[in-house]
């Protein structure tokens, strides 16, 4: 039995050298795809776009994320032709795997780490017009830690500024103030102060002497007032009790009283109204008073003409009518 000896296959130098170069060139054409956000060995990408004032960093080839999840890459980032929007940026990502959202999503740059990495995360809405590539959404920037912390520290420091520059003021003219004589009557109102505080101390020791020695005299007084206290109490309940509505009633029947007593005198009626109204009745007492004074003063000097006594039957002399001057 015969065997055919094989034939061993050669590739001349230059093949070779071909193959080296093709490969090389599909790994730098993979690579710089890669590096542009673009994936050679993956699926159907779509593009979108959304719009900043500034991209906090944001690079080509960022990472791209929805709920967490790496689903596309920044495309690019280019300066927008609307002379509306000079300035601004635009911002052209991808999305993989046919991830369907609504034109209301949003997308937003975060810090993917503590180093200061940029990504932008697309947070999805599923209520309205589903997005097709192409579209623009909503760009929106998430503030970082250090940039939180920036913002609050920035008001912080500018109040420290104006305490240190207030402070330094406040030296100067402590400086210009603080002379030899100032600080020699600082001193001088120090020690005083120190000597009213010691008469201070003095008083209050005296009054705490004076308290023990009157104490039996102070809890006697207290008891008093109190006493008194109750006694108020006591007459506040009685005031309290008592029927003040049949008490004024009372009061303006007395009331109504007087007055028809002064009304029937001021019109003349009665003895008092008569004797008030009428001129004849009073010139008649007056007269009566004085005949009565005349009467009692001529008995007080001549009894006997009114009082006649004798055991003897003496004769009547007879009235003797004497002037009184």
């Amino acid at each position: 039995m015969f065997y055919k000896k094989k034939e061993m296959v050669t590739f001349s130098r230059e093949f070779k050298t071909g193959v080296v170069v093709v490969v090389i060139a599909a790994v730098f054409v993979w690579g710089y795809s890669y590096l542009k956000g673009h994936n050679l060995f993956e699926g159907t990408s779509h593009s979108y776009f959304t719009e900043y004032d500034n991209v906090q960093g944001l690079n080509t080839a960022s990472m791209v994320t929805i709920n967490g999840y790496e689903v596309g890459k920044v495309v690019g980032i280019s300066f927008n032709e609307d002379v509306n929007k000079k300035g601004q940026l635009v911002v052209e990502f991808t999305v993989e795997n046919n991830f369907q959202f609504s034109k209301n999503s949003i997308a937003k740059i975060y810090s993917a780490s503590l180093m200061g990495g940029k990504s932008l995360a697309v947070i999805p809405s599923y209520e309205g017009v589903l997005a097709v590539p192409g579209d623009y959404l909503a760009g929106e920037i998430e503030s970082d830690m250090f940039s939180s912390v920036g913002e609050k520290l920035n008001p912080l420091q500018a109040k420290l500024e104006s305490v240190i520059v207030s402070a330094d003021s406040l030296l100067v003219h402590l400086n210009d103030v603080m002379d030899k004589r100032t600080i020699k009557n600082l001193k001088a109102s120090i020690q005083s102060f120190k000597g009213t505080m010691s008469t201070l101390e003095n008083t209050a020791k005296n009054a705490d002497s004076i308290v023990a020695e009157n104490r039996h005299t102070i809890r006697k007084t207290l008891e008093n007032a109190e006493e008194i206290t109750g006694n108020l109490s006591k007459f506040s309940d009685t005031l309290a009790h008592v029927q003040i509505g049949a008490l004024v009633s009372r009061v303006e029947s007395t009331i109504g009283n007087l007055q028809l007593i002064t009304k029937t005198i001021n019109q003349g009626e009665g003895t008092l109204g008569k004797l008030m109204k009428d001129e004849a009745v009073y010139t008649n007492l007056a007269n009566a008073s004085k005949e009565l004074e005349d009467l009692l003063r001529d008995i007080k000097l001549h009894p006997k003409r009114f009082v006649h006594f004798s055991l003897f039957g003496k004769k009547d002399e007879g009235y003797e009518d004497v002037k009184v001057e």
